[in-house]
């Protein structure tokens, strides 16, 4: 073992568990859940054959490891209900009568310079913990561990349509966020 390599995961560490933390929303499981993905990359070192970033393999144990303990504690995993009331008036305000959008999205530039910079992966980060718990929870399964929506379904006991209608919730107001915070006029200045 290479004291580069523990260097390397010691300052790996606060990412891997702000991720974990915003999926799992417990810091207790987020806690195990990093101690084990870092252990898993001590006990075997050599499987790192190098074809991808040190943090990117750590990153796919992380999900491996997140998926396994969802699944294993699904029938304890708790989920803070919140009303979605005035959530439907809000986002009924954002199309016009004929189904289109009210206002448009404003061009968000090229997508490939955009992912690219680390900037923009905090800002979608602090975007993604200001959802209502179980929103942020359905769009971290769905996009981040690339769950299917009957996992998800299953995982969280919600019925299909109820996933859909919390995914797309999720994605507009993560377009609110972002077009406020990233792409839009207050953040450029």
């Amino acid at each position: 073992m290479s004291a580069d390599l523990i260097q390397q995961l010691e300052a790996l560490r606060p990412s891997l568990l702000r991720f974990a933390q915003l999926q799992l929303r417990n810091p207790v499981w987020a806690e195990d859940v990093v101690q084990d993905t870092l252990v898993a990359v001590i006990e075997r070192p050599q499987n790192f054959a190098g074809r991808s970033a040190l943090k990117t393999w750590v990153i796919g144990i992380l999900k491996h490891k997140l998926i396994d303990l969802l699944r294993s504690r699904s029938r304890e995993v708790q989920i803070d209900v919140e009303p979605d009331e005035n959530q439907d008036d809000a986002f009924d305000a954002l199309f016009a009568a004929d189904g289109h959008w009210a206002s448009p999205p404003s061009a968000w530039g090229d997508p490939e310079a955009t992912l690219a910079r680390s900037d923009f992966f905090r800002v979608l980060e602090l975007c993604v913990e200001k959802l209502p718990t179980q929103t942020g929870r359905v769009f971290m399964m769905r996009e981040w561990l690339e769950l299917d929506t009957e996992e998800i379904c299953k995982e969280l006991g919600i019925s299909t349509t109820n996933c859909w209608v919390i995914l797309s919730r999720a994605r507009m107001r993560l377009r609110e966020c972002l077009e406020l915070n990233w792409f839009g006029e207050k953040a450029a200045s």
